[in-house]
């Protein structure tokens, strides 16, 4: 008997969406924050660019259905979030480099970080990541009252962009920066656009690129954070097929990878792969392809499904021949999710 997919479609975005942040409100709620939503020219079905937005909404897991919830202060793309309790944290993102906004891609870091009260709906600014720190992309952990944030990028146009090796803390109680032990303080090398969680006592960053967006990487770093000390190791076994602009989430002891650009095999530049790091093991194993591949999102585990909001349908930049309409860029109101 063929066995059955593990992928479940769900109901659309509000808007079309990528490069967003995507956070789990307990087993009930995800939200999405920030990022970029398509700009049309006179025909409404080729997207000619983008526009950062401060659009939040919230997705409500038992009905099936989205709300708008009070804007982001600001307009984020990229933005660096994270879930301690009933509460948002965004930390610091990319925002537009130019007023007004430029046509072309043209983002900077700032250092801006608020708190989100759902209970409320309402925004509160909180201290400023520390100067010289700014940075979206960053991959996030939560431990407790802390959450973590490995490396990131500073700038992103589209001839260029970095990406930062150094680890920053949050103290969600004190509301304050914190210093980490140096071997903690500094990945192994600068990352972004990759994916990453505490499960357990360990931080775990997977996959992204360094510096260019063909640079991926499929290295697997850890920080035990029982141990901060003992800095960051790098896993043995890599990433089967290295991605950036991927997602992912952790259920029980396997963290799930999703899809990803910069794919020189695939005419869309878009890697459908389904990839799952067994955390106990250290070990990978293939999953069930993407049916929608994308890049450009963010995904959340709550429970035994992984949730896969908006994204990008082709690699930016790249000319995709639709119906005989040449398309540089895609940007998507799927959502779908991965059973496991």
């Amino acid at each position: 008997m063929q066995r059955q997919s593990p992928w479940v479609s769900l109901a659309k975005l509000l808007s079309p969406r990528q490069e967003h942040g995507t956070v789990a409100m307990g087993h009930s709620s995800i939200f999405i924050i920030g990022g970029i939503t398509p700009t049309y020219g006179n025909d409404t079905s080729n997207q000619i660019g983008y526009s950062t937005t401060d659009l939040v909404e919230m997705y409500d897991i038992a009905s099936n259905t989205w709300t708008a919830r009070a804007s982001a202060p600001f307009k984020v793309n990229h933005p660096n979030v994270a879930t301690v309790g009933r509460k948002i944290y965004l930390l610091g993102g990319l925002v537009e480099a130019n007023d007004p906004p430029s046509s072309n891609v043209n983002w900077t870091a700032t250092r801006e970080s608020y708190v989100y009260d759902a209970d409320t709906d309402t925004w509160k600014a909180l201290v400023p990541m520390p100067n010289g720190t700014g940075r979206g992309s960053a991959i996030m952990g939560v431990q407790g009252e802390m959450i973590y944030l490995a490396g990131g990028m500073t700038f992103l146009d589209y001839a260029n962009q970095n990406s930062v090796s150094s680890v920053l803390a949050f103290n969600t109680t004190s509301e304050s920066w914190q210093t980490l032990p140096d071997a903690a303080s500094i990945l192994p090398e600068g990352r972004q656009h990759g994916v990453g969680a505490v499960v357990g006592s360990t931080f775990y960053v997977l996959g992204g690129r360094y510096m260019q967006r063909a640079y991926v990487r499929g290295t697997v770093f850890m920080l035990d954070l029982r141990c901060l000390e003992e800095g960051w190791k790098t896993c043995h076994n890599r990433m089967p097929v290295p991605r950036g602009g991927l997602c992912g989430g952790a259920v029980g002891p396997r963290f799930y990878t999703f899809g990803g650009e910069a794919n020189p095999n695939a005419t869309n530049g878009i890697f459908r792969e389904t990839e799952m790091f067994d955390m106990a093991t250290e070990t990978w194993a293939d999953g069930a392809p993407m049916a929608v591949p994308r890049h450009g999102l963010s995904a959340v585990a709550v429970g035994n499904r992984v949730y896969l909001p908006g994204g990008d349908l082709q690699e930016d930049g790249i000319p995709v021949l639709i119906n005989g309409t040449e398309h540089f860029m895609q940007t998507s109101d799927h959502f779908d999710a991965y059973v496991v």
